[in-house]
């Protein structure tokens, strides 16, 4: 069983703290954890438009592979940050020079995903052979682009008028976009007012909602943040508890999609939804009926049914709740009653999703945000009064076979 400790937990979230385009002029603070969201959000829609011809296996291959590369990525930028894309790009042009970068790289993230095994021998690998033509790192090199080139634009009004760089940069993005023209649904998330490129548009709108807004702290994690840090905890757990390849998937795209609805609506702090006995029954029917009005009822218009069925099944339509466990069998999908009953259903072939495991990382990620600001010297009675709810809530209601007790005995 992979071994999942404080330092991994802490390492995921550290994406938080890292600045993007920080010799620029922003209008907001631009963040690596919510550029991987962006892109992983991206990753998952080209992923499903590009893999569905393909044999059930080989869609779910993929699909693992593009996660884990995501992740691969994510941790070898978490220590590069500082170096600048042209500068990289030079020193991966140099075999010698990168790899030693590499070997730096790998030996600063060991303590934290070495207890990890064959994950972290796959990241080795990963790294030590890449393939820039494989499927999976088109598609996470597409989906980087976009996401990189959304940012480029919240910040080039702002120095174009002086910075001499901002035109070979903005440039340098449909510039290599364009030598991706044979993956389906690009072009649609490049066309304006597309309703795919409008999906695109309202993840990356995310970034803006800042989670906690009643109470300062650092990092001040954004929405889309927050759903990136439950999308990778999610994954890890699921490893952890040999969770079938497909069945892992599907809590990573759950975790990376179950507050999308909030862009129609604003983070609400449970306080908040728990003062009103029908405030949250409310919240959910206003979501679901915007959700098919701007989301989903556009994109069936333009083709896109079976993604929106995928990102239903995600958001668990059909089920009720995102934190329902369900599978797909004959066709139709059905709760299962519980995160023990689903092992029963731990094959590919029934498409399993957790629900109590995705909540508890919701969880998880809501206690590292409390945690994280305490530590920092940034507090107050209500952060301290969640981080104690959390934690109460993980050890009472978190499933038995995730192991949290031990994990959360770290933090005390």
């Amino acid at each position: 069983m992979p071994g999942i400790r404080k330092n991994l937990l802490q390492l995921i979230f550290s994406g938080a703290y890292l600045l993007r385009w920080n010799d620029k002029l922003r209008p907001v603070e631009l963040l690596e954890i919510d550029k991987q969201a962006h892109k992983m959000l991206l990753a998952c829609v080209l992923w499903h438009e590009n893999s569905r011809r393909l044999p059930e296996a080989e869609r779910v291959a993929l699909a693992t592979e593009i996660i884990e590369g995501g992740l691969f990525d994510y941790f070898y930028r978490l220590i590069i940050t500082d170096i600048k894309p042209p500068i990289f790009y030079k020193i991966k042009e140099n075999p010698a020079q990168f790899r030693q970068l590499t070997d730096h790289v790998l030996a600063r993230l060991e303590p934290a995903l070495a207890p990890l095994g064959a994950f972290w021998e796959r990241m080795r690998r990963w790294h030590a052979n890449p393939d820039d033509e494989s499927p999976a790192r088109r598609i996470l090199t597409a989906a980087h682009l976009f996401a990189s080139q959304w940012e480029f634009r919240l910040i080039e009004p702002l120095n174009a008028p002086f910075d001499d760089e901002m035109g070979d940069i903005g440039q340098s993005f449909p510039d290599r976009l364009d030598t991706f023209t044979e993956l389906r649904g690009l072009a649609a998330m490049r066309s304006p007012g597309a309703p795919l490129a409008r999906l695109a548009n309202l993840c990356g709108q995310l970034r803006f909602q800042i989670r906690w807004t009643q109470a300062p702290r650092i990092p001040a994690t954004s929405v889309l943040g927050h759903m990136f840090i439950v999308a990778a905890y999610a994954y890890f757990f699921s490893l952890a508890v040999n969770a079938c390849p497909a069945r892992a998937n599907n809590n990573f795209f759950c975790g990376l999609f179950h507050d999308l609805p909030e862009v129609l609506t604003r983070d609400i702090i449970s306080p908040v939804k728990q003062s009103i006995s029908d405030l949250p029954k409310i919240i959910k029917e206003y979501e679901d009926k915007e959700l098919e009005r701007r989301v989903f009822g556009p994109l069936r218009a333009e083709g896109f049914t079976s993604l929106v069925e995928r990102m239903e099944y995600y958001l668990g339509a059909s089920v009720g709740s995102e934190f329902q466990e369900c599978v797909r069998e004959n066709g139709q999908i059905r709760a299962v009653d519980g995160f023990q009953a689903l092992e029963a259903c731990n094959r590919d072939e029934l498409d399993p999703k957790d629900g109590q495991l995705i909540k508890a990382c919701d969880n998880l990620a809501a206690f590292l945000e409390a945690d994280s600001s305490i530590r920092n010297g940034v507090s107050s009675p209500h952060l301290l009064e969640a981080r104690v709810r959390l934690l109460t809530r993980l050890r009472e209601n978190a499933p038995a076979g995730l192991g949290l007790d031990a994990l959360l005995a770290d933090f005390e």
